[in-house]
């Protein structure tokens, strides 16, 4: 199942780089960073394929890949700065959070948002969310836009170079960083049940006590 799921993808990615060139590869690293899981895993590899046979420049095919992403990233960004906030303010109870994890959030971002940023952009399957949540916590624009570039960047550069380097066989990278995908989504559901967890057990705790009837 897995291989004709990246059979698939590979047939659609393949299609708009070879057909829009450099501007294919800031299409597709946009699509992935505006929280559609279309792999870059696959995106940048090929790219650099084609560097390998004349057809890019690797330093270009990096940065318009980074460009992408930033494109994307306003997308995400934007929903969750406009959307994201009103609709945890006023559902969030339903999943456990609400203005305690919003402050928390805001004080995160304020202090370490760049950070987060930055290595999220490096991190298979975090990178393309982590656009989300630094609208929702209303991380400054500017900021977010120069770090989202910084972190893409050399993402774009290391997976296009792989590929450049394996030539024609760049689509084995697909395999094994579909594994490392698999690794970090285990990753992020454990921490989300521990949220749950934890978030629910405080629930508890602070509830009052019952007074028995006399």
């Amino acid at each position: 199942m897995t291989e004709k799921i990246l059979a698939i993808l590979f047939a659609f990615i393949s299609k708009i780089i070879v057909s829009a060139g450099y501007g294919g590869i800031a299409l597709l690293m946009a699509i992935e960073s505006a929280c559609i899981p279309l792999p870059s895993e696959l995106i940048m590899p090929f790219a650099g394929f084609l560097v390998f046979q004349g057809k890019f420049k690797l330093l270009w095919v990096a940065t318009v890949g980074a460009i992408g992403c930033n494109l994307g990233s306003l997308v995400a960004y934007e929903i969750g700065f406009y959307g994201g906030r009103p609709l945890v303010e006023r559902y969030g109870r339903w999943i456990l959070m609400g203005k305690r994890e919003l402050d928390w959030a805001d004080r995160f971002f304020g202090r370490w948002g760049y950070l987060a940023v930055f290595v999220g952009r490096l991190l298979p399957v975090i990178r393309t969310f982590i656009a989300l949540p630094a609208g929702v916590s209303r991380m400054p624009r500017g900021r977010f836009h120069l770090y989202t570039f910084l972190g893409s960047w050399p993402w774009c550069l290391g997976l296009a170079w792989l590929g450049m380097k394996l030539g024609e066989n760049w689509r084995e990278l697909g395999k094994y960083f579909h594994q490392f995908d698999a690794v970090i989504g285990v990753v992020i559901i454990i921490g989300v049940v521990w949220f749950v967890w934890s978030h629910w057990r405080h629930r508890i705790s602070s509830q009052p006590p019952a007074i028995s009837g006399q």
